[in-house]
């Protein structure tokens, strides 16, 4: 599939070999020195379709990493070829067309010419070099023919083609940045609207547990009227804490953790779980080993009360605390029997 690059170079081609075409019919025009215009056209051809070509098709294997061809911009050398022949070839045309001729359609035709150069160079993004160029060869014309003839005889429209230029460049330089930002606005969006969809999910589940759970105990409540026997009154409790559980501290939970934590409130142990973050980022199976760690500690448990807490502590993933005794203040030691940290990398 042909490239909007490739057709707009085959234009630039086309329209630059026109003008310099132009050259060569001087007709009954007096040419004094025909040498100098037969090495000043294909200079001017070489170096135009070289500021055209360079780097098309070929920019994943250019060196993109360095200024002088970031962005598509043209080496350094290339931009001083240019300037070389906005001062070389409008003199050598001018010198060696004879005064009466100069004003001549295949002596102007310089004056496009240039123009079509700078313009190119332009839209290889050094403006400096195509305005710098653009100037350096309108003064030269202008010592040549008047600065009123230049200007009458395409200077202006030169002009006028290198800053359309500019303008193009500068508008399609921000409509780039505004694809950018959007892309990233809509990246943000999807990744916005996946995490809630992923949080409706679970919320979902969190609510199936929960009916799952205390449906059976609540039914029986209502049932009896809160009349409820001790054996009921030790499952509500259970129900009360596994669905804790479940909303404090779902990264926590898998089939063994539940049934330890069962296993120590049967014991007589009340249990907190809070989840306070730091293990988004892990993977299941950092995970899983935590949970298995935290199994076993359970399992061993004693303590008249246990909080399990997770930590954003870049080593510590969880933090178990066992105390005995009466009181809710944790800043009594001598209440603190247990305490276990869990790394996040077991």
């Amino acid at each position: 599939m042909v490239s909007v690059r490739t057709i707009v170079s085959v234009l630039a081609v086309a329209f630059t070999a026109y003008l310099a075409a132009r050259g060569f019919w001087w007709g009954t025009g007096e040419v004094d020195h025909p040498v100098v215009i037969y090495l000043a056209l294909p200079l001017y051809l070489v170096v135009t379709w070289l500021t055209v070509f360079w780097g098309v098709g070929s920019s994943s294997a250019a060196p993109a990493a360095t200024p002088s061809t970031r962005k598509g911009g043209l080496p350094l050398w290339a931009c001083a070829l240019a300037l070389a022949v906005a001062v070389l070839v409008p003199n050598a045309i001018l010198f060696a067309v004879a005064p009466g001729s100069r004003t001549q359609p295949f002596a102007t035709w310089v004056i496009g010419g240039i123009g079509a150069l700078m313009t190119i160079i332009m839209v290889r993004r050094r403006p400096f070099f195509a305005w710098a160029g653009l100037i350096l060869a309108g003064v030269s014309i202008s010592l040549w023919i008047g600065p009123l003839s230049a200007l009458a005889l395409g200077l202006v429209g030169s002009i006028v083609w290198v800053a359309a230029a500019q303008l193009l460049m500068f508008a399609l330089d921000n409509a780039a940045r505004d694809t950018v930002r959007l892309a990233e606005l809509q990246q943000t969006a999807s990744a916005w609207q996946a995490s809630q969809s992923g949080r409706q999910r679970e919320r979902r589940v969190q609510v199936q547990r929960a009916l799952q759970t205390a449906g059976p105990i609540l039914g029986r409540t209502i049932e009896t009227g809160g009349n409820l026997r001790p054996a009921e009154r030790l499952e509500a409790r259970l129900a009360e804490g596994r669905l804790r559980d479940e909303l404090r501290g779902p990264r926590l939970l898998d089939d063994v953790v539940r049934e330890q934590l069962e296993a120590a409130r049967r014991r007589g142990i009340a249990v907190t779980m809070l989840d306070e973050g730091g293990l988004e980022d892990l993977a299941e199976p950092e995970l899983a080993a935590i949970r298995a760690e935290l199994a076993e500690i359970l399992r061993s448990a004693s303590s008249t009360r246990l909080i399990i807490r997770t930590s954003p502590h870049e080593e510590v993933a969880v933090t178990i605390v066992g105390r005995s005794g009466e009181g809710d203040r944790l800043s009594d030691e001598d209440s603190v029997e247990l305490w276990h940290e869990i790394s996040r990398t077991p």
